[in-house]
């Protein structure tokens, strides 16, 4: 070998002067929870300058690659979804008043599963997990599908209240 020359696998056949590694192993973090910044600056509906400047600010915290490019987890994002129905308070208080109800919870919707005429909807919101049952066609008209926000409407007479 030539000084100056990098060493190649030939193993790999010849692509590669390092060994890739696979895509799970990632410092142990599972990858699919860390989200690019566009991606969640588009589910939080906010512009990407807006996002740098809250992870410069520390309003939302992110993880740094070996890259040095920031990863935002999906669980920052889950906690900041409620947040961004408007940009003032008024405009909020607005947005949750187009209903009767005030036990609005916003989060990310996880699955859609329509069988027959029901439809099982799965939303995460702040690390819990909320499903409803609707019908089909009601899943259909609003177009619902995985990782779309969406607003889970509580809806009762009688709460109660365990100790955990």
């Amino acid at each position: 070998m030539r000084a100056g020359t990098p060493h190649v696998d030939h193993t790999l056949g010849g692509r590669y002067d390092f060994v890739p590694m696979p895509r799970s192993a990632k410092s142990g973090r599972n990858a699919e929870d860390l989200l690019m910044l566009r991606d969640a600056a588009l589910q939080l509906g906010i512009s990407f300058p807006t996002i740098k400047q809250w992870i410069y600010k520390k309003k939302i915290r992110s993880i740094r690659t070996a890259g040095g490019h920031h990863r935002i987890p999906q669980s920052e994002v889950d906690k900041l979804l409620f947040r961004t129905r408007g940009s003032t308070e008024k405009e909020r208080n607005l947005v949750v008043r187009r209903v009767s109800g005030r036990n609005q919870l916003v989060g990310r919707i996880d699955s859609v599963r329509i069988s027959g005429l029901m439809a099982e909807v799965k939303i995460s919101i702040g690390g819990q997990q909320i499903t409803s049952i609707i019908t089909a066609t009601s899943a259909r008209e609003m177009q619902l599908k995985a990782g779309q926000t969406a607003a889970a409407l509580i809806k009762a007479t009688e709460v109660m209240i365990l100790r955990v």
